[in-house]
């Protein structure tokens, strides 16, 4: 039984934008602030650099071999070494599986401005429900995840019209810009590039859905592109609306840095924003869950997995199976362990998938340099998403 295929663009671009908005800003913010200080933004900018060459890279892998497990795949042509190419399945399922844990983390960061309900109750309970949704239906869980993104730009959107005076003071600030740049000098803005890089995980994940998108040759790439345009631009200028707001320490405080900011510029207790973020952070844990889902179940389809994984739900058309044994391992993760570890460690698995994928297409340009009928990409691309995603592991040994 085959996937549906139910994505257009829209849906596709919301599944994206969605996913990558929801896997950072709402949490991270005051965590890259608290390393980079007044530069925050310019970690953000570095980061998004190092993902846009990447997503470039995946273009093209996703049109030669336009299935699910993407990354796996990908290696395994490349290479034909099936267990570094179950490794890199296995790692890709591990980003999307620790960023969920983290986000649910964040959940609870948020709720806590409403209730004083146990975290770990909290945790249960979400991710039970999004379980459920995933199971459902990959249009209905993409057309939630796109409602749930309109909410998720509405609270960045609503961030800066708040912060807009702080905004406006640039020109005042500009001796503790400078400052910062003493301070923390390029240590600190690489240190806040590699936490801030966890902010850009999830443009990839489209490519796991692409046996269920219509027209994938032409709307897969427009989606990657416009997604990472999209909130590139949104993370630079809230994180500049942040530490203009309010002080780099401060702001690393908090568990719901966003709702600090909107406090601090309106004086008015959080309510609003707090809602706006626990909506963001539901839609990112729920991409997650599906991209993970989406990989178990294709690499179980190739034998690379027990065939159990491979399952799809005769009512729903859906990996059940893979879903559910998704969010368990997720739940665990969020009980036991802390956030800036989960974070730190999904942006060192990710920079390496992001290496081995970018050196995977440069295998396979060698081999094959002229394919008919695809997108195709420049050489000197991946050649730079693989040095720039090496830089930027190496530097996180020294700064961590």
């Amino acid at each position: 039984m085959s996937l549906k295929r139910g994505l257009n663009l829209p849906l596709l671009l919301f599944y994206g934008v969605g996913n990558i908005l929801g896997a950072g800003i709402y949490v991270l913010v005051g965590e890259v602030a608290s390393v980079a200080g007044y530069l925050a933004p310019l970690s953000f900018v570095i980061s998004a650099f190092i993902a846009g060459l990447t997503g470039i890279t995946y273009i093209e892998l996703a049109s030669r071999f336009p299935v699910s497990a993407g990354e796996a795949v990908y290696v395994d042509e490349a290479f034909h070494i099936r267990r570094l190419s179950i490794a890199v399945g296995l790692m890709v399922c591990a980003s999307g599986i620790i960023s969920a844990a983290v986000l649910a983390k964040g959940f609870v960061g948020y709720m806590q401005l409403f209730t004083g309900f146990p975290g770990e109750l909290v945790v249960v309970l979400l991710l039970g429900a999004l379980c459920l949704v995933a199971i459902a239906g990959i249009t209905e869980s993409v057309s939630i995840a796109a409602l749930f993104t309109i909410f998720e730009i509405a609270g960045l959107l609503l961030i800066l019209w708040v912060c807009r005076d702080a905004l406006f003071s640039i020109p005042e600030k500009a001796p503790v810009f400078a400052v910062s740049m003493k301070t923390y000098a390029w240590s600190g803005v690489m240190a806040g590039a590699f936490l801030s890089f966890f902010a850009f995980i999830g443009f990839e994940d489209m490519v796991n859905v692409v046996e269920e998108v219509k027209n994938p040759q032409k709307t897969l790439p427009k989606a990657i592109i416009l997604s990472l345009i999209i909130c590139s631009l949104l993370y630079f200028f809230i994180a500049l609306a942040a530490v203009l707001q309010v002080d780099p320490v401060s702001l690393a405080k908090d568990g719901a840095p966003l709702a600090t900011v909107y406090q601090a510029a309106t004086g008015n207790e959080p309510v609003f924003i707090g809602i706006l973020g626990l909506f963001a952070i539901v839609n990112g844990i729920l991409i997650q869950i599906i991209m993970v889902s989406r990989i178990l179940y294709g690499m179980a389809e190739k034998k690379w997995l027990p065939r159990f994984l491979g399952k799809v739900n005769n009512r729903f058309h859906t990996p059940g199976n893979a879903t559910l044994l998704t969010v368990i391992i997720i739940v665990i993760l969020a009980l036991i362990l802390p956030l800036i570890s989960l974070a730190s460690l999904t942006s060192m698995v990710v920079l390496s998938i992001f290496a081995l994928v970018n050196f995977s297409l440069l295998f396979l340009k060698a081999r094959n340099p002229d394919p008919v009928g695809i997108n195709k990409v420049p050489p000197s691309i991946p050649v730079l998403g693989l040095m720039a995603s090496l830089i930027l592991i190496m530097m996180s040994f020294s700064l961590f």
